[in-house]
Formats: C-alpha cells, structure tokens, sequence
C-alpha cells in the first residue's frame, strides 16, 4: 500500500480514558507533544463511555485520516477495527489497557515513545478479521464461556489492573459452569460438554496464558479451542509462567 508522505498524513487517535489500572496517562497531551514537531495532521477523539459509535464514524468521515489509532485496551481496538473494516485506513495501537492482548501479539513496545514512533514508521499489514454473528469483530481472540464470564465481572467491578483481573479470576474459577456447545464443520456436527471456547486469530492472551499455539494473523485461518476439563495447578502455573 502507498503511503501519504508524511507532510499530509492525517493520523486520528480515539483515546479511552477508562482503559489501564490507576497510574493513567493524559495520553492527549502525551500525543501532541509527541507530534508537535512533525509535520503531521493529527486529532483527538476521547470516548466517553457511551455507544458513541455513530459519532466516531462521522468524525473518521470527516477527517479520512490514513491512519485510526486507538489508545485502550483490546475492548477499544474491536471498535475502532469494526468502523475501518472496508476502508484503506490503517489501525494503529498505543497500548493503554489491563491486558493488551493484540498489542503484546504484534509484540508492540510498551515503552510510549517507541510506540508513537512506530506508529509512523512502522510496516503496515493486513491481518485475518473474524465475523460473529454479523455484529461483532474479532482481530484477536472471542470466547465463550468461563473467561467470558470473567471479562463480564471485570468490567462490572471497580478495580482495574491485574490485581483486578485476579481478584476476578478466583470469582469465576469458584462459580464456573458448563456449556454444552455443537459445532458444525466439514467434518461433522461435535457436540460436546465444555467450560469454554475460544475463536482464536491470536496466540494468547493479554496475560501471556497461550491459548492457542498454532495461532497466526496473516494465514486466512483460525482456529476453535475447547476446553473440556480444569486442573486449578495448570491455572496456577500457565498464570506464573505462561505457557500451552
């Protein structure tokens, strides 16, 4: 893909303030310091905890910058990728969430200079998106069941940061439950007793736990994990030194 050169290039960054544990940025101003000596357009939009899907989309028609990025979390790249599905505009992202899975997948720099770097000098590629039930998006990894559960308590509680995702993670693991699942592939119809699915692009999570080793963004492919049983000293290890 050709590039703008970079006195025209318009980068638009959709910040979440509510994204990461206590110790936040003021990732606009970080951002415009940053930039204020390159010749480069670029704008802030902050999301403010609503759906405010409809007024992202007519501020990215607006500027049509050739790059969107968003400063969050995983929860903040899902939407801003579903609103440049189709586009030419290329995604971007400054980590700023508790877990950071699709950022520590592309094994971006945690360090905020070398990522807003990055953002300008870095390669861009085209990545496999997930569709689920013709709403959602997934770039990284979607489940069902137990961590679902899990994301759904984290994001009810106040507390952010690992800290709030363990306190979180005994929660779950104490009150966990099956589902009983039927996939339908070209090989048959599995039906089958689980205490989670996944629906995997990526390889891990933003913990570091893999969740699916053959994981690969660019091979046109991904891949359905079932977990059938849970052993709580292989939570306690992969939690400690992350591993299949």
């Amino acid at each position: 893909m050709l590039m703008p050169m970079k006195d025209s290039l318009k980068i638009l960054f959709v910040i979440n303030p509510g994204s990461g544990g206590k110790n936040k940025q003021d990732w606009e101003l970080v951002i415009r310091e940053h930039f204020s000596a390159l010749e480069i357009n670029i704008a802030c939009f902050t999301l403010k905890g609503g759906d405010e899907t409809e007024a992202l989309q007519k501020k990215i028609k607006q500027l049509n910058p050739a790059k969107v990025i968003a400063v969050g979390g995983d929860g903040t790249v899902s939407v801003v990728a579903k609103l440049l599905l189709g586009t030419s505009m290329a995604l971007g992202i400054l980590p700023a969430g508790s877990a950071n899975g699709m950022a520590k997948e592309l094994r971006l720099p945690t360090d905020i200079k070398a990522a807003m770097t990055l953002i300008t000098d870095g390669d861009i590629k085209n990545a496999d998106v997930i569709q689920i039930n013709k709403k959602y998006v997934c770039l990284h990894l979607s489940d069902l069941g137990l961590n679902a559960k899990l994301i759904k308590y984290f994001e009810e509680g106040a507390q952010r940061g690992k800290l709030g995702y363990a306190r979180v993670a005994l929660k779950t693991l104490w009150r966990k439950t099956s589902i009983q699942t039927h996939i339908t592939t070209d090989q048959g119809i599995f039906a089958k007793g689980a205490f989670m699915v996944a629906l995997a692009n990526a390889t891990k999570y933003g913990t570091g736990a893999v969740i699916n080793p053959l994981g690969n963004l660019y091979d046109g492919l991904f891949e359905v994990i079932i977990i059938r049983k849970l052993a709580l000293t292989e939570i306690l290890k992969m939690l400690f030194r992350p591993r299949p």
